[in-house]
This record gives C-alpha cells, sequence and structure tokens, in this order.
C-alpha cells in the first residue's frame, strides 16, 4: 500500500533524510520512531505531499505522491500532531466542510456518524471546537483523518492530550483501523508504539538504523548470550570468578541491588550457554544467585542502543 524508494530531502548542504527505503503492507499499522532532528516528521511531511523531495519516489496505492499529489491524497487521512480544527465552527459543521473538501462519495450523514461513534464525539456534535478540551480537539482532528474513508492513516502522536481512559480508547481504535486499514504511526510514547504496531522503523540522522517487529528487535540486538545475574557476595571476588568461567568475554557490575547483593551484566562467547558454569563457579564459594536471566531489552532500550550506541548504561566497577 505504501512503498518508499531511496527517498531523500536535502536542504542546501543539510541531508535531512538520507536515501531511505522501506513499504507498508496493506493492514500493517507500522510504529515510526526517531529522536529530535532524526528527519522523521520530514519524511511523514512528504508522504503526505506536503512537501517535496530531492530525490527519490513515495507511492501511495501505487500513485507516486510527487507525481499525481491530488490523487495520492485521496487515499490519504492525516493527522498532524497539532489538530488542523477550526475553532468557530460546530463538531459537525467542520466534519462537513472536510467531507466537501475530500469529495468524498459516501453517504454524508450516515459516513460522518459512524465516525463520530468510532472517536466517540458524539456527544460534542454540537458544540464549538473552540469550547472543547484538549482531548476532544484531539478526537475531531482523528475525525476528519478518518472521513473518506481512506485506505491510508498517517497519525502524528494521535493521544497526544488525552486522560489514560482516551488512550487505551484510541489505542484500540487504531488496532481496530488497522485490520481495514494501512496505519502508519509516529509517537514518542514507546509502550504505545509496542502495544499498537506490529513493525517498527527507526530512524536516526536521516538513515533507517532498524526495520523489524518489536521481538525481533530484542532478539537480534540482546541474543541468547547475555545474561543478568543478582548474586550474594564480595562484587569483585564474584567478578573474578566469572571472568574466569572459559568463554566469558566480558563482566560489569551494574549496581547494589540490595545490601550485599550486587547485578552483574555478563557476555558469553557468541553461541555460549554459560548458565550451569556459572551455578557452579558462584556455588563452590557459597556465592547465592538470587537471579539469573536473559538480557532481553525493552523498547526504550532498544531505542536508545539504536539510536545513540549506548550498550548497557551500567557502570563497570
Amino acid at each position: 500500500m505504501i512503498e518508499v524508494k531511496n527517498l531523500t530531502k536535502q536542504y542546501g548542504s543539510k541531508v535531512a533524510v538520507n536515501n531511505i527505503s522501506f513499504t507498508v503492507n496493506e493492514g500493517e499499522i507500522l510504529g515510526f520512531l526517531g529522536p529530535n532532528g532524526a528527519g522523521k516528521s520530514t519524511t511523514m511531511n512528504m508522504l503526505t505531499g506536503y512537501i517535496s523531495s530531492t530525490s527519490g519516489t513515495a507511492t501511495i496505492n501505487g500513485i507516486d505522491v510527487l507525481e499525481d499529489p491530488i490523487a495520492a491524497k485521496m487515499h490519504i487521512g492525516y493527522l498532524p500532531e497539532k489538530p488542523p480544527v477550526y475553532g468557530d465552527m460546530t463538531v459537525n459543521e467542520y466534519l462537513r466542510f472536510v467531507y466537501e473538501l475530500k469529495k468524498s462519495k459516501l453517504p454524508r450523514e450516515s459516513h460522518l456518524a459512524e465516525v463520530r461513534e468510532l472517536v466517540k464525539i458524539n456527544e460534542v456534535k454540537n458544540r464549538l471546537i473552540r469550547n472543547l478540551s484538549k482531548g476532544y480537539q484531539q478526537r475531531v482532528g482523528f475525525a476528519q483523518a478518518l472521513v473518506g474513508n481512506p485506505g491510508v492513516l498517517i497519525l502524528d502522536e494521535p493521544t497526544v492530550g488525552l486522560d489514560p481512559k482516551q488512550i487505551i480508547e484510541i489505542r484500540t481504535l487504531i488496532k481496530k483501523l488497522g485490520k481495514h486499514h494501512t496505519v502508519i504511526l509516529s509517537s514518542h510514547i514507546l509502550p504505545e508504539i509496542q502495544a499498537v504496531c506490529d513493525r517498527i522503523v527507526v530512524i536516526s540522522s536521516g538513515s533507517i538504523v532498524a526495520n523489524d517487529s518489536t521481538d525481533a528487535l530484542a532478539k537480534n540486538l540482546s541474543a541468547d548470550h547475555k545474561l543478568v545475574v543478582r548474586a550474594e557476595g564480595n562484587s569483585e571476588d564474584i567478578k573474578k570468578l566469572l571472568s574466569s568461567i572459559p568463554g566469558m568475554d566480558r563482566v560489569y557490575v551494574n549496581r547494589e541491588a540490595e545490601p550485599g547483593v550486587w547485578e552483574y551484566y555478563l557476555e558469553a562467547a557468541q553461541g555460549k550457554d554459560l548458565r550451569r558454569d556459572i551455578s557452579k563457579k558462584l556455588s563452590s564459594r557459597n556465592y547465592p544467585i538470587l537471579m539469573m536471566k536473559s538480557n532481553e531489552l525493552s523498547l526504550e532500550e532498544i531505542f536508545l542502543k539504536l539510536t545513540t550506541g549506548d550498550n548497557y548504561g551500567g557502570v563497570d566497577k
């Protein structure tokens, strides 16, 4: 449904987006992540036809956004970070206005009633938008993106300003819409991406640094040979014991988790399972192991590692 090939955007000598390529399949929810200045918003603006690319192509349902922007935009519903609403209109007036702008062929009143019900704004349909809370204005912005039933939804921070109950409702709605729409979701709320998205693209310094599911990224970046161990006893002695195990590459002393109990990050040679050797080595000196687990990275840790190169974040003692 969405195909990006070698997309580049330059502002003078500055390269904001550098030769990126990715696809989003029909019915897929893609999380688009990147730190400030990474090129994330620039990419989304090129996809929606708001700005042109320097080189490369972006197609929506086979239509080139640059060559035929009007036809491409007919397939896109866009919710920018700041909802494009008009405060002097009522909710109904505004949605009818958007309906006419998009030249929708769907039965107007029944279609708009369905959209209002989807985003839970029926109770405010006759109120002026300027008198609505920020959360309701965000919902109205979401509604305008759905008018015309576009095949592609591009959502930039769609839960900004919503309370926890509303956030859950919008997340549920996005997952529901993903069954019949192609969705690109940009968000700085990483648990939101993890809860909603099928796949994640991470962009950093204008280039894509990851394109995979969260589980696959975690597996690739934190393989089975990395462990976290908590053991009770002298940390210097325990570190020496662990370092002496054949096949052990690195031992980091991270922190004192509780009095007398230290946490260690261990990295063994690729393909080595040293759990039994660790247990035997520490038991031989009567150092109790209170925890041992695979060092699986959270989405936050994956994001930091991909965009900054941070590895463990602990202090080697």
